[in-house]
């Protein structure tokens, strides 16, 4: 969604670095860029122009003038002053006292209100929640039985006592109002804490969209009420979001469709023309699809400084603790990393979701985005496939797959004998590097860690390799030639004995010793005598 305003952002913010100081001309040149990328990506003038204008009135301070790094400091004002038009502070929903917490969704038809009602539902069951879905969209075709089937894949009821329509041509019937009452009390006597309510949407604002949203908000007392918008719809996005507010008076936005290629805008303006807060954001048809929307990371993405955070979250939330923990002590006990392993690690990665998405959360994922962009999720699918067509003892004895093998698990998977082929010289490569660095050798190509880490490279330890005596001393090697290597192994045979006879339990004679090389305290040197 937000790629274009990232890379336009990221170029601007080139020209900064390397400079000790910055002109006023630096910082007007710098803010004429930001401004065109702002409404390139279709932000709201007014939100655009008071951007602007903090910028440069923290920019031209000694705020900035003062720094070691200004060009530093003015991607920080930056992102501040994103944060802060993107709403500030993450908003959480906020549960009634008494049960059940009474949420209700409006915006307009085709915004994904039906859709975002089950992740949501999902979303609160994995808190511990137990949501009830009541669909009171009775005038758009289908929409019940959408919200059933999404009740249905979130393992969630719904409260459905009217089917809708299935048809333009069909008149409603049933009451909106009516439907959301009854479900409230419903979710009263089955002692449901929390009843999220769909209602219908219009291809536009109209008196009776809002006189129905607001009915049913005054009928049964809703606690929430979130404005869903579709992120795609740039400029319309701050009218819509105002028609609403005064409408129905939401408490909290939610942006859909932010997978989209659109150019986001809409994010940057409501919060800000509203004064209500952003609360979560669809990135995807998936019921996983789905986040709470924290200003301060989404500024984060989109100054292409990463989302870690987000990542970790997404890591403990889906990753299987006692996986974790056995990969951890094969790891530790120097077993052999298998096909079994990596298929294992493989499933546990592909819970936390798209790959793709996973590596746009990194800090300089814009320098790659060309590759993210051709990068197919489905890969992962394929190796999953050639991994189930080999045996048990072929996934954990990989080197004993040879041709015959290789052209039966080929036709197995549906793949060519050459993807085969490529995967196993991989997974040999990264087994290999697996065991180095179980065994203390680190990773290839990386330096040896500090701190005296036990078998660690240039490093004693119990798998290490014995330091020679003598730092900084390169050992001489055994002549090829008879005459001279004879003559080497009496002079080292002699100085063997006049270490010896010198009595040093250190290896060297007293003759070579000088307490003063030692840089000792003064008066020391008498204990050494």
């Amino acid at each position: 969604m937000f790629n274009s305003l990232s890379d336009r952002l990221t170029a601007t913010f080139k020209n900064l670095r390397g400079k000790g100081k910055l002109t006023e001309a630096d910082i007007d040149g710098t803010a004429r860029e930001i401004r065109r990328a702002l409404l390139d990506a279709d932000v709201a003038v007014p939100v655009v122009r008071e951007f602007i204008a903090r910028i440069k009135a923290r920019a031209l301070g000694s705020e900035v003038s003062g720094a070691l790094n200004p060009g530093q400091q003015v991607v920080k004002i930056v992102n501040e002053e994103l944060v802060g038009i993107l709403g500030g502070q993450t908003r959480q929903l906020e549960f009634a006292k008494t049960p059940p917490t009474i949420i209700m969704l409006a915006g307009l038809q085709g915004a994904g209100k039906t859709t975002l009602a089950g992740k949501l539902a999902a979303h609160l069951k994995n808190q511990g929640h137990t949501p009830l879905l009541v669909a009171c969209d009775l005038q758009r075709p289908n929409a019940v039985k959408q919200l059933q089937v999404g009740g249905e894949r979130a393992s969630v009821p719904v409260y459905a006592p009217h089917p809708g329509v299935s048809s333009e041509a069909e008149v409603p019937t049933g009451d909106p109002v009516v439907v959301a009452r009854d479900g409230v009390a419903h979710a009263r006597e089955k002692l449901h804490d929390v009843v999220i309510i769909d209602t219908a949407g219009r291809l536009g604002v109209d008196q009776e969209l809002m006189t129905q949203a607001a009915n049913i908000k005054s009928a049964v007392g809703a606690h929430e009420t979130l404005f869903v918008i579709d992120a795609m719809i740039g400029q319309d996005a701050v009218t819509t979001a105002q028609a609403f507010n005064e409408g129905v008076d939401f408490t909290g936005v939610v942006l859909t469709k932010l997978d989209g290629d659109a150019r986001g805008g809409a994010a940057l303006s409501v919060a800000s023309i509203t004064g209500k807060p952003v609360m979560y954001a669809s990135t995807g048809e998936g019921l996983k699809d789905f986040e709470v929307f924290h200003p301060d990371r989404m500024a984060r993405r989109i100054l292409d400084m990463g989302d870690i955070l987000s990542l970790i979250e997404q890591a403990e939330a889906n990753w299987d603790r006692a996986e974790a923990e056995k990969m951890a002590k094969k790891f530790a006990d120097q077993e052999d990393f298998t096909l079994e392993d990596f298929r294992a690690q493989m499933q546990q990665i592909k819970k936390m979701g798209s790959m793709k998405k996973l590596l746009g959360m990194m800090p300089g994922a814009a320098g790659m985005r060309q590759q993210l962009e051709q990068f197919d999720d489905s890969q992962l699918d394929r190796v999953e496939a050639i991994i189930n067509s080999m045996t048990p003892h072929e996934r954990n004895a990989p080197k004993i797959i040879n041709g015959s093998r290789r052209a039966r698990i080929a036709k197995g998977s549906g793949v060519h004998v050459s993807e085969i082929n490529q995967l196993l010289e991989r997974f040999g490569q990264a087994a290999k590097m697996m065991k180095k660095m179980a065994s203390g050798g680190g990773v290839p190509g990386m330096p040896g860690m500090p701190g005296g880490m036990p078998g660690m490279p240039g490093m004693a330890g119990h798998s290490g390799k014995k330091k020679a005596k003598g730092k900084g001393k390169k050992q001489k090697g055994k002549s090829g030639n008879p005459a001279k290597a004879a003559q080497q192994a009496r002079e080292a045979e002699l100085r063997r004995s006049q270490k010896q006879m010198d009595g040093s339990s250190f290896g060297t004679g007293t003759d070579d010793f000088n307490p003063e090389e030692l840089n000792l305290p003064s008066g020391f040197e008498k204990y050494l005598k």
